[in-house]
């Protein structure tokens, strides 16, 4: 199992912890009108890709292909949960998700 998390300021950090992916959801609480720098995200090795931004909108998507999906207003535990599937490569989890097309 190979991932990594993006934090908000672009440094990465290769297979934290699970439990870092919490304050890793939490960086998106400061400075909210910050447009530049609005995501956070874990990616597993095959480049499946889970982005996370403020008010609970997420974006699933293989960075190698055109697919995005997203959804909004996902709780924070739910968030924390599909992350946690991402890093471990059980994608069949966050694929059985209501996502919807496109960004």
């Amino acid at each position: 199992m190979r991932f990594y998390i993006r934090h908000r300021y672009g440094m990465t950090t290769r297979e934290p912890p699970f439990s870092a992916f919490r304050s890793l959801l939490q960086e998106l609480d400061d400075h909210q009108d910050d447009e530049e720098h609005c995501s956070v995200e874990v990616t597993h090795e095959t480049e499946w890709s889970l982005g996370a931004y403020g008010g609970g909108y997420i974006i699933w998507e293989n960075l190698e292909a055109d697919s995005p999906r997203h959804m909004r207003g996902v709780p924070d535990e739910k968030i924390l949960l599909l992350m946690e599937a991402v890093a471990k490569g059980d994608f069949d989890v966050v694929e059985s998700e209501p996502w919807l097309p496109g960004y």
